[in-house]
């Protein structure tokens, strides 16, 4: 059922993925039911990364550091993103674990316009791993503005992704904006803009994508006046592949979740979804993330000191404020026969993540663009912008939030 390559990649339960793109939201998810596990220290006081997450126009001549001032550093992972190109940055550890610092002709200056991810996973004294995630973004030369475009160039995807862009700074001139950029299809079909806010442009079709189409985002930004004194700085073209079509359907009601692969159905798996108070959100969510492990905590998404779970294995992000799909190895027997969780929607799974476990078997068929819809939750229908959730919005409705008469 698995590779001998992701057998290996699990093999002693490695932590191979550290804290989500929820830390860099404001939130971090979690869906905690029953034991406690112990107060280590946090992920912020262990593992202390420069320049500070969030941070937002950091100068080029900044340190990139992460340090731990007790235990050590077990992995360092960082990534520089910059006109939808990902490349990592080369690092070592040094000074017993206790430090890591970029290496290379680059070391001493971070890349202009750029946004950097770190993930560490560190050690305290009492042998509990931590992990971390940061983000930072870097300055944009003077009076310039970018668009940070999802998804990455040359991704394969599934067939609910939605082209999203979020630009540095607001956009004042949104029609001049939006008809600089071009997004196109093969096979040709409509694609309509959307605008939430004044940093945000998606792009849709009406329906999913056919699997095999091989979309293009063409940016013509360049000198395009966003705002008084602001002008654009990307000259660009960005592509990716439409993969094979999966769509889930959780039934919070039943407590299951049909998985279908082009129409046909793979498997029904039991679940547990959100609690009667802490209910998980109707209607369609697309894959954003996916995280073999990661660190949820429940102060990060309003629940108080509820939970914290620092090694919550395959990870699969839904929302922007914290939706996961994710596996559970601490609720015991609920799965398909009650919901226990705080909003997420839990697979049975063992601790350090199994390979053949219902959440190893999901994980490992998922692409980032698969779409999960709920339906009989007791909740409203998640938000269009709340992660990808533009499939939400009816198409005519979606068409009416462009900015540039057609």
């Amino acid at each position: 059922m698995r590779t001998a390559v992701r057998r290996a990649r699990r093999a002693g339960a490695t932590l191979a993925a550290v804290l989500t793109w929820a830390a860099l939201a404001g939130g971090l998810a979690g869906c905690k039911a029953g034991a406690v596990f112990g107060k280590p220290r946090s992920s912020e006081e262990l593992i202390r990364v420069t320049p500070e997450d969030r941070g937002k126009e950091v100068r080029t001549d900044t340190g990139l550091l992460v340090e731990v001032p007790t235990g050590r550093l077990e992995s360092v992972k960082v990534v520089k993103v910059q006109d939808a190109q990902e490349e990592p940055v080369p690092g070592r550890i040094e000074g017993n674990g206790v430090l890591w610092r970029p290496t290379g002709p680059d070391a001493d200056r971070l890349a202009l316009a750029a946004k950097y991810t770190v993930d560490a996973v560190a050690v305290d004294g009492d042998g509990r791993r931590v992990a971390r995630r940061t983000t930072f973004t870097t300055a944009v030369p003077g009076e310039r503005f970018i668009g940070y475009v999802t998804p990455e160039n040359r991704a394969t995807v599934g067939t609910g992704m939605i082209v999203k862009l979020e630009f540095n700074r607001r956009i004042e001139n949104r029609a001049a904006v939006e008809r600089a950029v071009k997004v196109t299809s093969v096979p040709p079909v409509e694609i309509a803009p959307h605008w939430f806010g004044r940093t945000r442009l998606d792009f849709r079709p009406e329906r999913y994508w056919r699997p095999g189409t091989k979309v293009t985002v063409a940016l013509d930004l360049r000198d395009v006046e966003a705002a008084p004194g602001a002008y654009g700085l990307q000259r660009k073209s960005f592509s990716f592949t439409v993969g094979r079509g999966q769509v889930s359907l959780v039934d919070a009601a039943k407590h299951t979740m049909e998985v279908r692969r082009d129409g046909r159905l793979l498997d029904t798996l039991p679940i547990t979804a959100g609690a009667p108070k802490s209910t998980t959100y109707n209607g369609k969510m697309v894959v954003t993330e996916m995280l073999d492990v990661t660190r949820m905590n429940s102060r990060t998404v309003g629940f108080g000191g509820e939970y914290d779970i620092p090694d919550v294995p395959h990870a699969v992000r839904l929302t922007d404020s914290g939706t996961f799909l994710h596996g559970n190895y601490w609720s015991g027997g609920v799965f398909g026969s009650s919901n226990v969780s705080h909003g997420c929607v839990g697979l049975r799974d063992v601790k350090g993540g199994g390979a053949l476990t219902p959440a190893g078997w999901f994980f490992d068929r998922t692409l980032i663009g698969d779409v999960v819809e709920v339906v009989h939750s007791a909740d409203k229908k998640v938000a269009a912008d709340n992660g990808l959730g533009g499939w939400n919005m009816e198409w005519q409705e979606w068409k009416d939030g462009a900015a540039a008469v057609p």
